[in-house]
């Protein structure tokens, strides 16, 4: 698939995204965007960029993203707030964290998780003051509800002067042997990433435990070239270390997402530290539209969403939608043969509503829909004149491919591999799907209501389910 553009992709100094324009707030009393995802986890308006502080809470997953509700762009992030006991059916609720006038947090509450720390939820998140180069490690908790939160005034975590980083920041913490960690990214704007450590197993007090990865080591050297490391993950995925990383390269104090890598590997103790031995690893995704993913760690499973940003043209179209970003639909992750492999979540299914009949190379209409093949399937949209390809996968018998529309994003599944996309649909474009051993089913939720397929097909649905 032909790379992004650059002017469609977020540039960004230090950590602020910006298009190069100034945007006004744009009304949006309801959706009615053909492009607009409407089960997927998305505000009706605004921004929308990392997903942040995946938990599962007393039997209900709960999902934070880095918002503005205001405009779509990056300014004055807070902590958007969404909930759910299955996956499918999402409940928006008020922000949770939000930036304070004159605090450590002041021009942003960036990245960061949450943890079940001794029965008190907490929020562990990146605090921006004025610029990314002087982020700090902030607190907040919460009640078992994670609807009030309480953010701390002082930080417990800074940039260390050991380090030789520039920027550090997105914690996010694990257990191992009895003893709980954090990993924060780190890099220079001219020089090479790293990944810091440090001991938390009390949150209010940190102690730094060294450098937990950096380019010395040939296969993060060969397969994660960056000048910051974002968003790490480090968790145990059936039985096997696999560490995600975000690489974002920096020109002229301008950042460039570039994509996600994983690494698989073995923790090795290094002093009252650990350092990260790599002995695979790879592209996550191949898609053009896939960054800063966040994993779940389940008894039995790993989740995984993403943030899917926009390819449209420019900011002038993005200014005109009045939102921009989505969250991927939740994914499973698996090693095999070496490899970190991925597929849409087992829940995801209870989304087919009904067979689509669809004859190749026939154009259709459909606002959410989901292509299974048995051979090689390629899916193309057609408008105004314009036959584009957006996506193609080579399915089998034993392994079938999946692709998921939803709107305007586009996410494909085949060899244990995803492909995130983005295209973009209007009232008078249709999809054309090529193949002859395909099963198309159109996507919705089984309950009527503002969510309901029928609705989503009017383009006036929400992306998540409003309060009962």
């Amino acid at each position: 698939m032909d790379p992004p553009r650059a002017e469609s992709l977020p540039k960004r100094p230090g950590r602020d995204f910006l298009y190069g324009t100034a945007w006004t707030s744009v009304a949006f009393p309801f959706v009615a965007d053909p492009s607009f995802p409407t089960l997927h986890i998305r505000p009706r308006q605004g921004w929308l960029n990392d997903p942040n502080g995946l938990c599962r809470i007393d039997g209900r997953y709960h999902v934070f993203f880095q918002y503005n509700p205001a405009a779509p762009m990056h300014d004055a992030i807070r902590w958007g707030h969404v909930s759910s006991i299955d996956l499918l059916h999402w409940q928006q609720h008020p922000n949770a964290l939000a930036p304070r006038p004159n605090l450590m947090d002041a021009a942003g509450c960036w990245s960061g998780c949450v943890v079940d720390d001794g029965g008190v939820p907490t929020a562990v998140y990146t605090a921006n003051p004025d610029h990314a180069r002087n982020a700090v490690v902030a607190l907040a908790r919460s009640d078992r509800s994670l609807l009030h939160w309480q953010q701390d005034e002082s930080p417990v975590s800074g940039i260390s002067e050991a380090s030789g980083s520039d920027e550090v920041r997105d914690p996010f913490l694990f257990v191992h042997e009895g003893h709980r960690y954090a990993v924060q990214g780190a890099g220079q704007p001219a020089g090479r990433p790293r990944l810091q450590l440090y001991g938390c197993d009390d949150l209010s007090h940190w102690t730094e435990r060294g450098t937990l990865l950096t380019l010395h080591d040939s296969i993060a050297a060969e397969v994660a070239s960056a000048n910051i490391w974002e968003c790490p993950n480090l968790v145990q995925i059936d039985g096997q270390w696999v560490l995600l990383v975000s690489l974002c390269q920096l020109s002229d104090h301008v950042g460039q997402p570039v994509g996600v890598r994983y690494l698989l590997g073995d923790l090795v103790a290094r002093g009252q530290g650990w350092t990260f031995k790599a002995t695979s690893g790879g592209v996550h995704d191949d898609g053009p539209a896939f960054y800063a993913p966040q994993l779940l760690a389940e008894p039995d499973r790993t989740l995984l969403w993403g943030w899917a940003w926009e390819l449209r043209p420019g900011p002038t179209e993005i200014a005109e939608a009045g939102w921009a970003g989505v969250l991927t639909f939740p994914r499973e992750l698996f090693v095999r043969d070496g490899q970190l492999g991925t597929r849409p979540a087992t829940e995801l299914q209870e989304l087919r509503r009904a067979i689509l009949a669809l004859r190749p190379g026939t154009p259709f209409q459909a606002h959410a829909f989901e292509l299974v093949a048995s051979e090689p399937v390629a899916l193309r949209l057609i408008d105004d004149g314009v036959d584009s390809l957006v996506s193609a996968a080579d399915g089998t018998p034993s392994d079938p491919a999946r692709i998921l529309v939803d709107g305007s994003i586009v996410e494909t599944f085949h060899r244990s591999r995803s492909c995130t996309t983005r295209a973009y649909p209007t009232v008078s474009s249709s999809w054309v799907v090529e193949g002859a051993a395909v099963t198309a089913y159109r996507l919705g939720h089984k309950d009527p209501g503002p969510d309901s397929t029928a609705a989503a097909d009017q383009r006036l649905s929400f992306a998540v389910r409003p309060s009962s």
